[in-house]
């Protein structure tokens, strides 16, 4: 990136849902002030739902807003977080309740880091794209009919699928106050599967499942 007159910093911090608070959004933009960033700044969102939600969420308040792009690194942010430019975090009366609307410059996907998950977060977002399947895609409830073999075998189909599905949803209706809401299949419920546990109890995936 240097050599491109770029310069990078990196900002980790713990996995998990429990990790998606205001408190770190505003540790990442008190971050991004002490290192002097002006607008011309990109945030990078490398990793799974949470960073995807919580780096964007940053980079909408950051200055006002900033640009940020999506590098998804598991099957529920690659057909679900980081499609659609929706940011939040979660806070305790409820999950995603403090957030904005903000579009990533541009999503990048490489569905070989998929084949580093365990099963458990891989059936993660299976459950997100069983739900457009549900919605709007016979062949995607075909393939999930078949296994998680099937599944692995056509993994560039699905996810193709799956974001022109919610893509198409979100070009019709941008900040959810009409036909975006059927993309909410599963959620209602879901959300109050996982408040209880405090996100932990039951994964997204899971409770998108029992919803």
């Amino acid at each position: 990136m240097k050599t491109a007159g770029k310069t990078v910093f990196s900002w980790v911090f713990p996995a998990g849902e429990a990790s998606k608070n205001i408190d770190n959004a505003m540790k990442l933009c008190a971050y991004a002030a002490e290192l002097k960033l002006g607008r011309n700044a990109l945030f990078a969102a490398l990793g799974g739902g949470v960073t995807g939600d919580l780096a964007g969420f940053a980079a909408a308040t950051f200055l006002r807003g900033i640009d940020y792009v999506q590098i998804p690194t598991t099957l529920l942010a690659a057909v679900d977080s980081s499609v659609g430019g929706k940011t939040a975090v979660d806070i305790p009366s409820g999950k995603n309740l403090v957030g904005a609307f903000k579009q990533p410059l541009r999503v990048i996907c490489d569905i070989d880091t998929f084949e580093t998950l365990p099963d458990v977060v891989f059936h993660d977002g299976c459950a997100e794209c069983i739900k457009y399947g549900v919605l709007q895609s016979p062949r995607l409830l075909e393939i999930f009919s078949k296994g998680t073999e099937a599944v692995k075998e056509n993994i560039a189909e699905v996810v193709a699928e799956s974001v022109r599905i919610k893509a198409d949803y979100v070009a019709n209706d941008e900040f959810d106050t009409g036909i975006r809401r059927y993309l909410n299949l599963g959620h209602t419920i879901g959300h109050a599967v996982e408040k209880p546990g405090n996100f932990e109890r039951f994964s997204h995936g899971e409770s998108v499942g029992i919803g």
